[in-house]
């Protein structure tokens, strides 16, 4: 019995030394959890982001195909960001009086919700003026063919389209509970196919009962919002009704810079989610042409409701300036 005792000791003290050896190793066992690490031991986890998903960057070994060389998007471009040069390609600095220039801006016109159930019905010419040398669109409470609301949306498709560049667009945004303004662009031919297959680049959003919180976003067929997938920052920019602001992108062969005022707030870089995107993350490689237009109430903009107390609403804008860089042009050839 004693024989047997001994072994069953010298097997328990074996043990405990792998088990504090394990403990060593893991920074667990019997080392004292100090500062916020211990404290989140016995507190409620649930509002920490604790990997519940996983990251779209990580591949399955299982499932990995090659990706033919010639689907690759946004990569192999070398260019030194700081050295470009960007010369002014096409502007309108609304230094006239009357109805926008034909020559530079067309309408979208009509109800329907815009695939975001909006109230509004835009118009063509009647809610929008250039005077005092700023772009007036104006957002009214008023029937038109079944709609509560009118008002603008300005597009530069079919005069104004544009493949990479600077796009500056200087602005005072409209407030008040149900107003939507947005200054965004959409691809001029939807080479890969409808909404969100060909993208699109929100180069500032603002949603009224949200006021001074500016959106950032891009969306494509990999990263829009209805899949939860979509790729946007916020940033609260101060007085956007009262004062204006220079909204802004740097659209480059591999990467989307976004700014407010020459501060860069979000940057769209495929290659940060893929190692190799296709036009599913990157359908930028396309022309695009702008937009300019306040929405009322839908999905978003009317998430708590319209005032109906606070019409009409006006977006005005100082400039819309492109800029190009010869060096990036020539990486196309």
């Amino acid at each position: 019995m004693q024989k047997k005792s001994g072994i069953i000791k010298k097997t328990v003290a074996l043990a405990l030394l792998a088990t504090m050896a394990l403990g060593a190793c893991t920074g667990k066992g019997n080392v004292e959890e100090k500062g916020e690490d211990a404290s989140m031991g016995i507190e409620d986890k649930s509002k920490y982001r604790v990997g519940s998903q996983v990251s779209d960057a990580y591949v399955d070994p299982a499932k990995i195909t090659q990706v033919p060389e010639e689907m690759i998007k946004a990569k192999g471009y070398e260019y030194d960001r700081e050295k470009l040069n960007y010369e002014l390609v096409w502007s309108d600095e609304f230094d006239y009086e009357g109805e926008p220039d034909p020559e530079k801006w067309g309408y979208d016109t009509g109800a329907g919700g815009w695939g975001n159930n909006e109230l509004q019905y835009y118009t063509k010419g009647e809610n929008v003026e250039v005077k005092d040398g700023l772009l007036v669109i104006t957002a009214r409470k008023e029937e038109k063919n079944g709609a509560e609301y009118t008002s603008t949306r300005l597009v530069s498709r079919g005069k104004g389209d544009f493949l990479y560049g600077k796009i500056e667009v200087r602005a005072k945004l409209p407030d008040g509970r149900g107003t939507w303004p947005a200054i965004w662009m959409l691809p001029t031919d939807w080479d890969y196919g409808s909404w969100p297959k060909s993208g699109e680049i929100d180069i500032m959003e603002h949603v009224g009962y949200d006021q001074n919180v500016i959106h950032y976003s891009i969306h494509t067929e990999s990263y829009y919002h209805s899949i939860g997938t979509q790729k946007t920052a916020t940033k609260r920019e101060e007085n956007v009704s009262t004062e204006f602001h220079v909204y802004a992108i740097e659209w480059l062969p591999d990467q989307i810079i976004f700014s407010c005022d020459g501060t860069e707030t979000f940057t769209y870089k495929p290659t940060k989610y893929k190692s190799s995107p296709t036009y599913k993350e990157w359908p930028f490689d396309k022309r695009f042409h702008l937009l300019l237009n306040i929405a009322v109430g839908g999905n978003w903009g009317g998430v708590k409701g319209v005032d109906e107390n606070i019409w009409p609403k006006t977006m005005e804008v100082d400039y819309v300036r492109v800029y190009q860089s010869p060096e990036i042009t020539a990486l196309q050839k």
